[in-house]
């Protein structure tokens, strides 16, 4: 069930409107900015037929309230105090959105005490005994040129009412949350239980997913910058493949549910020659499976072969391992690329091919490199409207970036489901024009026949 199907088939239970504190009356100290109007809003998508498909389904057109500065604000900023966390997995931008946030906080509206939590939410627990950080704009001034994150990050959630004890405690009114799924869930849990304890507290999240896996909010901050970065490592593995006969490279990316990153890097160095990605099931053996597709490929000439694969594919294919878990929650994936190493170079050697497979596994130099480029300016452009989201009461939500527009996303519906590739997208159809991997099933020269695919 997609996530338009989940939220029309239970439309009771989910709202595109974000929760707010209270009115707004304290005139904004922000100058020189054109505000936008209290209740504007956007089209949750700019697709007219998904946009008419929505209407039909839920009874009238979802929108989501449009993000940034308001005339009247609800907090104070003189009586402010603000509480910046970062947390699960490192991804590239995460400095570049805390000195955002500060420097909007100090610059636009004045507010002096800003703290940033240690180590993710295990810095809102006292038992773990981590200081924060108070920050301004001179801390945080070069933090860009750095990959990872000033405050440090962790996975895992704390207790609830032990999180908003703290924030009590120190006298925050407003909570910033850097993080993917299960990090906003957490934050949304914080939200839920600030109101209903009657505490002015806003909690608004910046959506942190190097997968691009969330729902609602367009692309995520540091997705491009690991395609960039992927991309060159796929540049290696390809020279490598070349330099020896037989030369098998074999790269793989982080996406433990969603392909996106496999997808994007392999289109934007298309000398891959196989993607293989979560959403898409796959065989090994067999006239249609990988390894035939191999040979098939140095059969008909070929010398070399590229293949990029997630994390997160084929995992049914990895037999007799137990299931192990982080301290997320999350589903820790069996190595797939170890697995495809050692079966790919058995295949051949029992076939009496010459093959050499060279590995590759970037993931955590990708992740813990600094955003570049337009990556970097929507990171800065995130926290900007999480600041003038918060300043204005609102809370429970996320901040994301629809087409040149940036919207408030309540965290429910951004966590509602896992966003993940179609396989009859338009973006799945590039992957095939750009490897031609399909070409390769079943031992036939295919490219002037209408394609299959891998999967039986």
């Amino acid at each position: 069930m997609s996530a338009l199907d989940k939220i029309a088939a239970n439309h009771e239970l989910y709202s595109c409107n974000v929760e707010t504190l209270g009115p707004c009356t304290i005139k904004s100290p922000v100058h020189h900015h054109e505000f936008i109007r209290e209740g504007e809003r956007i089209f949750v998508s700019e697709a007219q037929a998904y946009m008419q498909e929505m209407e039909k389904k839920l009874g009238h057109l979802p929108t989501f309230e449009r993000a940034g500065p308001l005339e009247k604000i609800f907090h104070d900023p003189s009586w402010t105090r603000v509480g910046i966390v970062t947390a699960g997995g490192l991804c590239p931008g995460l400095n570049n959105v805390i000195k955002g946030l500060v420097e909007i906080l100090s610059f636009d509206y004045g507010v002096k005490n800003i703290f940033g939590i240690r180590f993710g939410y295990a810095g809102l627990n006292p038992d773990f005994g981590y200081q924060p950080l108070m920050l301004d704009a001179d801390v945080v001034d070069t933090i860009h040129e750095l990959g990872g994150t000033i405050l440090g990050s962790s996975r895992g959630q704390q207790p609830t009412d032990i999180i908003v004890d703290t924030l009590v405690r120190m006298n925050i009114n407003v909570l910033f949350c850097i993080g993917g799924d299960g990090s906003l869930r957490c934050a949304r849990e914080v939200a839920e239980e600030c109101i209903k304890r009657n505490l002015k507290i806003s909690v608004v999240g910046i959506p942190k997913t190097i997968d691009n896996d969330l729902q609602f909010v367009g692309r995520s901050f540091g997705f491009e910058t690991a395609v960039a970065e992927a991309a060159s490592v796929i540049r290696n593995a390809h020279v490598e493949a070349k330099g020896t006969a037989g030369g098998i490279g074999l790269v793989k990316l982080m996406g433990r549910d969603s392909g996106f990153i496999a997808a994007y890097a392999s289109i934007a160095n298309p000398v891959v020659n196989f993607c293989l990605v979560p959403e898409m099931a796959f065989t090994l053996d067999g006239p249609k499976g990988l390894l035939a597709a191999l040979e098939n490929r140095f059969s008909a000439g070929k010398t070399h072969a590229v293949i990029v694969v997630a994390e997160g594919a084929g995992q049914d294919l990895i037999l007799g391992e137990p299931e192990r878990r982080d301290a997320s929650g999350n589903i820790l994936k069996k190595d797939i690329g170890e697995f495809l190493k050692r079966k790919i170079s058995e295949y051949f050697k029992e076939h009496g091919r010459i093959s050499s497979v060279k590995y590759f596994d970037p993931s955590y130099t990708i992740r813990s490199v600094p955003a570049r480029g337009t990556d970097a300016i929507r990171c800065y452009m995130l926290a900007r409207n999480a600041v003038h989201a918060a300043m204005a009461g609102r809370t429970n939500c996320v901040v994301g970036n629809l087409g040149e527009s940036y919207a408030l996303v309540p965290i429910k519906l951004a966590t509602i489901e896992r966003q993940t590739i179609s396989l009859k997208s338009d973006l799945w159809r590039s992957v095939m024009d750009a490897t031609g991997q399909e070409f390769y099933v079943g031992g036939e020269d295919r490219r002037t026949k209408i394609p299959t695919y891998m999967a039986p």
